[in-house]
């Protein structure tokens, strides 16, 4: 039995699924706020629940919103910031007693999409993340490429190509740069966005509605996002040319996106014919806590 567990801001998410990807238990709990030690508390509670309710013990991959270090060894990069600068593998392979297999979230994602989601049999899948923040993983051969500095995907803090005039420079980011894809592609900026051109808070849902009834500035904003988010992807297919790419995230249930992206690719991906798919996930919301348990391979399970 594989244990996935999908660490996020607000929830820790736990799935248990046999050798055929079929589900045994999933439940979620409350993340510890800003509490590093009462998240290896709460994780280790979630693997119990687990294995008490299928009567199996298994082992445990664990998808994180951060990266350990190769040169360090410590959690890097995460958002939940409680957890930077932490050897988070090894304390909780000490409050399991067991090894533990950690990865990006957005790696655990596109791996779930790989081996029997939305992208499977391909050889080269990356996966989106369109949420509170702007993520991209890589699957090669059916395992997630790191990359030499363990930063692979991290597509979210490459500056938006090709920029116009009213958008130089760019937005804040919380990295402290400028200009980050993530800062004009994830759900907060697409609300800010229509702050500013609509002058009303909505929900990314509400633009998408207010669009499809034909309200004129709604549409013009989507456009936008579109269009922008074609761009981010074009530098992808230029450099890496994955055979599929698959959006995850809250902002991936916008079905308009399958519809009006592909056209931008083709124009901006340096390619006469494309062929590359873009697809919304087959598992949902599911695909980050099941790839987490796949990243055990079958012969440890």
């Amino acid at each position: 039995m594989r244990i996935g567990i999908d660490l996020g801001g607000t929830k820790i998410e736990g799935i248990a699924i046999d050798a055929d990807g079929r589900v045994l238990d999933r439940r979620r709990i409350p993340t510890p706020q800003g509490r590093y030690e009462g998240t290896i508390e709460a994780i280790a509670r979630l693997v119990g629940l687990i294995e008490t309710a299928t009567g199996r013990r298994g082992t445990v991959g664990i998808g994180i919103p951060g990266t350990l270090s190769p040169a360090s060894g410590p959690i890097k990069n995460a958002n939940s910031t409680c957890l930077n600068g932490k050897p988070l593998d090894k304390d909780l392979e000490a409050a399991l007693a067991r090894p533990v297999r950690l990865a990006n979230d957005a790696n655990c994602f596109a791996l779930s999409e790989a081996i029997d989601g939305a992208g499977m049999g391909a050889g080269a899948v990356f996966g989106v993340i369109l949420g509170t923040g702007v993520v991209g993983g890589l699957v090669l051969g059916g395992r997630p490429h790191l990359g030499h500095n363990a930063i692979a995907g991290e597509w979210g803090h490459t500056p938006l190509p090709w920029q116009r005039k009213d958008e130089w420079l760019g937005p804040a980011c919380w990295c402290r740069k400028r200009g980050c894809i993530e800062a004009w592609l994830s759900g907060p900026a697409l609300c800010e966005m229509a702050m500013n051109i609509i002058g009303e808070d909505l929900s990314p849902q509400t633009i998408a509605l207010r669009a499809e009834q034909g309200d004129g500035l709604a549409q013009s904003l989507l456009a936008h996002y579109e269009d922008r988010l074609a761009r981010a992807l074009s530098t992808i297919i230029n450099i890496l040319d994955p055979d599929v790419i698959v959006l995850g995230g809250g902002l991936s249930n916008l079905s308009r996106l399958y519809e009006n992206v592909p056209p931008l690719l083709a124009r901006y991906a340096f390619t006469d014919t494309l062929t590359t798919r873009l697809l919304p996930p087959l598992h949902g919301d599911a695909s980050g806590v099941r790839g987490a348990a796949w990243l055990w391979p079958e012969q440890s399970a």
